[in-house]
């Protein structure tokens, strides 16, 4: 049997109005038109769905069990329409994105102050993540969108953009201060104790390939599990720590923080955007791509 929704969507309006010419004027249509829908719904079905009276209309048995089905159809169907249109309006929906640390601290933090500035209504989930973290759980399909630094695997299911690039500087705290009154090899570096992020973690892995390119090897004193860990660290004299130059703009963090003149030249790494080409994003998702994509 192939009825037409708007039959039904007919139905359940005189049904709860018990009222033709009320139901027409909240379908906007006229009474003639909502009458002869009603019968080609009654011919469909082969039964009788209301008995009409000068007061109006009341349900017939069969038409009792119908209203009980068509009124969750109908009602689920125009509930996901408004939450839809509030969507499309941004009034609403939610949206997902995985970042790491330097990500969110040197680019991401004031783009969402922009975007809740303008979409209120859009709730915006915040996962920090490491940079394989992030992909994978790009790839699980936990988040709509990666900001991640590199060094990176970029998968080949996934788009990626590099949006800033950032270079990093080694800094120590007063207690090694001394390594500031002149220009310093990377081997002096590592005759001190150094932090760095933890093995599980791409930087990691660039900090042993650059060491190795120079001839020496990596063993850190301590190793952090965030960016944000490694300037109370090396605040606290507990060695030299390789740090984004971006960290360094707010003079609470430059309080009791030296930088190091290096002679070697430190890795420049980038900050991108991944989503998945075959994952279709939501409306605010979408709009949030679009404010990162914009941002100066």
């Amino acid at each position: 049997m192939n009825i037409s929704y708007d039959y039904y969507r007919v139905f359940y309006y005189v049904a709860k109005c018990r009222n033709v010419t009320q139901a027409s004027q909240l379908l906007m249509s006229n009474q003639p038109n909502v009458t002869r829908t009603i019968k080609n719904l009654e011919a469909a079905l082969g039964c009788a769905l209301f008995v009409r009276s000068h007061h109006g209309v009341t349900l017939t048995p069969e038409g009792e069990k119908l209203f009980a089905h068509a009124a969750v159809a109908v009602e689920h169907l125009e509930s996901a329409e408004r939450e839809l249109a509030l969507d499309k309006s941004l009034q609403s929906g939610t949206v997902s994105i995985g970042a790491t640390e330097v990500a969110l601290r040197c680019l991401l933090l004031p783009i969402l102050k922009q975007f809740k500035q303008r979409y209120s209504g859009v709730q915006i989930r915040v996962l920090n993540y490491s940079t394989p973290q992030a992909v994978a759980a790009l790839k699980d399909g936990l988040v709509d969108l990666a900001m991640v630094t590199t060094p990176v695997d970029v998968p080949g299911d996934c788009k990626s953009v590099v949006l800033k690039s950032i270079h990093e500087v080694a800094v120590c705290g007063k207690g090694f201060a001394h390594l500031c009154r002149r220009e310093i090899t990377l081997a002096e570096v590592n005759e001190n104790p150094v932090i760095c992020l933890g093995r599980q973690t791409k930087t990691y892995e660039m900090y042993c390939d650059w060491f190795r390119q120079h001839g020496l090897m990596l063993v850190p004193s301590i190793e952090a599990s965030t960016a944000d860990q490694i300037l109370p660290l090396v605040r606290n004299d507990l060695g030299v720590g390789f740090v984004p130059h971006l960290f360094l703009q707010d003079e609470s963090e430059q309080a009791g923080i030296y930088r190091l003149q290096l002679r070697e030249k430190l890795p420049m790494r980038s900050i991108c955007l991944l989503r998945q080409k075959s994952h279709p994003l939501s409306i605010a998702a979408k709009e949030l791509e679009h404010t990162i994509l914009s941002a100066e």
